[in-house]
């Protein structure tokens, strides 16, 4: 069995988002370790849950102020416990390489889903470190086009990955079903945004036109992070509904009007490129977003996403979208584009650029013998 050992920013249950997709696929090939950042416990161990194929491992350290020595030694029990020895060491933060500089892995791949330099409270090293990682790096994915156009001069062997869709899953949302429990009382129109709500997040367009068109309905989906709840805006039209799994995610989508990208034009959201997007698109929902470059190419220029610049172009356009009766074209449209765009497709493609990395360094191996 070969192994790969992802290091990331993100908790496995926080948002099912890219490193999930991807690294449910990759275990049907690897075994597949996903190690979360650090926490403070009472002991130093390492707990190792299964689930969804992917083992994932919590790092728990009593003593914070030598946390690298003790997370280094965690994860080289573990390496030894489960006899791992050749393995692709995966990750999703540079900040990883403070405690896994000891490690020798086979392949080293960089999956640069954000640019997390640029998010609220980034560790000021971060920089730093993410220019170790492209020095030591094999393979560098990207995780939108914006992004690969800002990095793709740092290394050698980067492409653009954009996230993709799991079509099936969203496409339920074109199924007539029950509304759920909590969304059922909200009258129509709706307009629904899911995801993390976070300093990236356009709290003053929300404000204003939900201010501007108090009988429309906003529901937000997701957890809020990094910024204080009391700064959203209030009111009897918006609907704060909080997490909901990814699995229940189409049963909300299918009873919305229009579906929102609703992201602040800050320096987080340069390089941003919406999962939601294609998820969107899949269920079926007229999109509405902000100029946001990874919404403006491809899905705004191909007239598949409306793109705004402020409250008073949101509301012409949702109004246009609320008179469209006729939306068949549109749709058929959107299931043309989006037909050969799959998780499986992505993984496909970066699982065979990492194979082009393993058989570079076997043929090096054997010019060297």
């Amino acid at each position: 069995m070969q192994h790969l050992l992802c290091f990331s920013h993100l908790s496995w249950n926080f948002v099912y988002q890219r490193p999930q997709h991807l690294l449910t696929r990759f275990a049907t090939q690897y075994q597949v370790f996903y190690f979360e950042e650090p926490k403070i416990a009472e002991r130093d161990e390492y707990v190792v849950n299964l689930q969804d194929g992917v083992c994932i491992v919590q790092l728990l350290i009593k003593d914070p102020s030598s946390s690298e020595i003790q997370v280094q030694n965690l994860i080289q029990n573990l390496i030894s416990e489960y006899n791992i020895e050749s393995y692709i060491s995966w990750y999703y933060t540079p900040m990883a390489l403070q405690f896994t500089d000891q490690l020798a892995p086979e392949i080293i791949v960089y999956d640069s889903m954000d640019e997390l330099s640029a998010f609220r409270f980034a560790p000021p090293h971060l920089i730093e470190l993410e220019n170790e990682l492209f020095r030591k790096a094999d393979v560098v994915f990207t995780g939108g086009y914006s992004l690969f156009q800002a990095k793709k001069n740092r290394h050698q062997n980067i492409h653009a990955m954009p996230s993709s869709i799991d079509k099936h899953h969203f496409e339920q949302a074109r199924v007539p079903q029950s509304d759920p429990y909590d969304q059922e009382s909200i009258s129509h129109p709706r307009l629904g945004f899911f995801g993390v709500i976070d300093e990236r997040f356009d709290i003053d367009l929300l404000r204003n036109v939900a201010h501007l068109r108090p009988g429309w309905q906003f529901v937000i989906i997701g957890p809020v992070v990094k910024i204080d709840k009391s700064d959203l805006p209030q009111g009897h039209n918006i609907h704060y509904l909080g997490p909901k799994s990814y699995t229940e995610l189409p049963t909300y989508i299918a009873h919305w009007d229009i579906a929102l990208i609703l992201f602040a034009l800050n320096e987080s959201t340069e390089f941003i490129s919406p999962t939601k997007t294609p998820e969107y698109l899949a269920a079926g929902k007229p999109v509405i977003s902000t100029a946001i470059k990874d919404v403006i190419h491809p899905y705004g220029n191909a007239g598949l996403v409306k793109i705004v610049n402020g409250s008073e172009s949101f509301i012409e356009e949702a109004e246009k979208i609320f008179r469209d009766k006729d939306r068949d074209h549109w749709l058929r449209k959107v299931d043309h584009f989006l037909e050969n765009d799959s998780w499986d497709h992505t993984f496909s493609m970066m699982s065979t650029l990492i194979n082009n990395v393993k058989f570079k360094n076997t043929q090096k191996q054997i010019n060297h013998v």
